[in-house]
């Protein structure tokens, strides 16, 4: 649906607007969203996966009262929500000066 010259001119007046009153926001809105990189979304997705693996090792080495067994998936399940949330990271590398 198109924008009719009226509601073009009062966006545009917005936009001006914005730029001179918040010039770092305007920036930002301006780069766009940031996009997220598929190495990341895939560590994100095995992360998941692998967790709930490890889970199910912890709870099948308590059902069969094997110790090691329930530590094992226990020190996987770190691993796996280690690299979980390395998928996670801060998105678009902002950071904020003091």
């Amino acid at each position: 649906m198109a924008l009719s010259d009226e509601e073009r001119r009062r966006l545009e007046k917005l936009e001006q607007e914005l730029a001179s009153s918040d010039p770092d926001l305007y920036r930002t809105l301006q780069s766009g969203a940031p996009r997220t990189n598929r190495r990341e979304a895939a560590a994100t997705v095995w992360g998941a996966l692998a967790l709930i693996g490890a889970f199910t090792l912890v709870i099948v080495g308590i059902a069969a009262e094997l110790i090691i067994v329930g530590a094992v998936g226990f020190l996987l399940m770190v691993a796996a929500a280690n690299w979980l949330l390395r998928g996670y990271g801060p998105q678009g590398g902002h950071k904020e000066s003091p």
